[in-house]
């Protein structure tokens, strides 16, 4: 549905001011025509008493980044923008379906001072009803759905929760293309977050095609958080583009294993971890013993046979490789 813009209904002040002048104009002409006996004026003026309060519904006030989605006898007559005080038709009713839903993100319009007079007011649902403030806020809003457990493209389940940056473009679209569009892009933030988390790995795997080119590339969900975050973000922004929703940012706010494999993730990452450093430990101990054995070439200090060399190859390495110092000992004896 195409938004219409009303840019010219600035005329709140004014027509308060000329209800305010009617009225006490309406209260002198009543006095004056009941002491003159003019009828006519009486009869006026009691009518102007009586339902001059009708234009007073008409008069809207808006803050800055506040729409109003205005329609008359069922049809969508246009949207109010932008700070100012405006009057309308009386008979135009404001419409936004989401008025009411709380979602955990900032900038929801039901506030801790207007919850407190809905309670207090209990049973009475059509004035609960009035009481609920129908603007549509364009200002930039962050969503937080719950943490979600969702399986990995290798099956391990992973807990994962996003953020998602967002606010309303389309103030028509919004309130009358969906039913209710925060929980529309609340349900469609869970299905985008559950559809790319599962072309990923949580770590680095051999032979994953996390892109789709066929060929296999080191993403993954802990290393490539900037690249998962953004596909995230388009997929949302797929779907919610019917809905007059723009999304300007989604970023990954929690990532870990699940908890029933948490405790085996942990103790294969030490093991992968201790691994690494052996091999480290060992690649120094073997340049370490081939410089030494080099340097006793070349100084010709002493002369060593195979199996001399054997042993002080061996001797070096448990002395670099092992866990613990090593204590030493004096050969007071011929070497051979």
């Amino acid at each position: 549905m195409k938004e219409i813009a009303l840019t010219n209904k600035k005329h709140g002040m004014a027509v308060l001011l000329l209800t305010i002048l009617l009225y006490l104009a309406a209260v002198a002409g009543l006095v004056l025509s009941a002491g003159a006996g003019l009828t006519a004026l009486m009869v006026v003026c009691i009518v102007w008493l009586s339902l001059g309060w009708l234009l007073l519904p008409g008069l809207k006030v808006l803050g800055p980044q506040e729409a109003l989605v205005l329609t008359l006898f069922g049809n969508y007559v246009g949207t109010l923008k932008g700070e100012g005080f405006y009057f309308v038709n009386p008979f135009c009713v404001a419409v936004n379906p989401a008025a009411k839903t709380q979602l955990s993100q900032s900038g929801d319009v039901d506030s801790g001072k207007g919850s407190k007079v809905l309670a207090a007011l209990g049973g009475n649902q059509s004035l609960n009803k009035e009481l609920v403030n129908k603007k549509v806020s364009l200002k930039i809003m962050t969503l937080s759905n719950s943490r979600q457990k969702i399986n990995d493209c290798l099956g391990n389940p992973v807990e994962i929760g996003i953020a998602v940056t967002w606010r309303v473009v389309n103030t028509a679209k919004a309130v009358f293309d969906v039913d209710n569009y925060k929980e529309f892009l609340s349900l469609q933030c869970d299905s985008a977050l559950r559809n790319i988390v599962r072309l990923y790995p949580y770590d680095v795997a051999q032979g994953v095609d996390t892109t789709g080119d066929g060929q296999p590339d080191e993403g993954s969900l802990r290393g490539s958080s900037d690249v998962v975050a953004a596909r995230i973000r388009e997929e949302i922004q797929s779907k919610v583009t019917e809905a007059g929703l723009e999304i300007l940012e989604a970023r990954i706010t929690h990532l870990a294993y699940a908890s029933e494999i948490a405790a085996a993730m942990l103790q294969r990452q030490q093991a992968s971890a201790i691994i690494d450093a052996r091999k480290m430990i060992v690649e120094g101990a073997v340049g370490t013993v081939e410089m030494a054995l080099e340097r006793l070439n070349q100084s010709g200090v002493v002369e060593l046979d195979e199996e001399r060399k054997a042993a002080m190859v061996s001797n070096l390495l448990v002395v670099l490789c092992g866990n613990h110092e090593a204590q030493p000992v004096v050969n007071t004896g011929s070497l051979y």
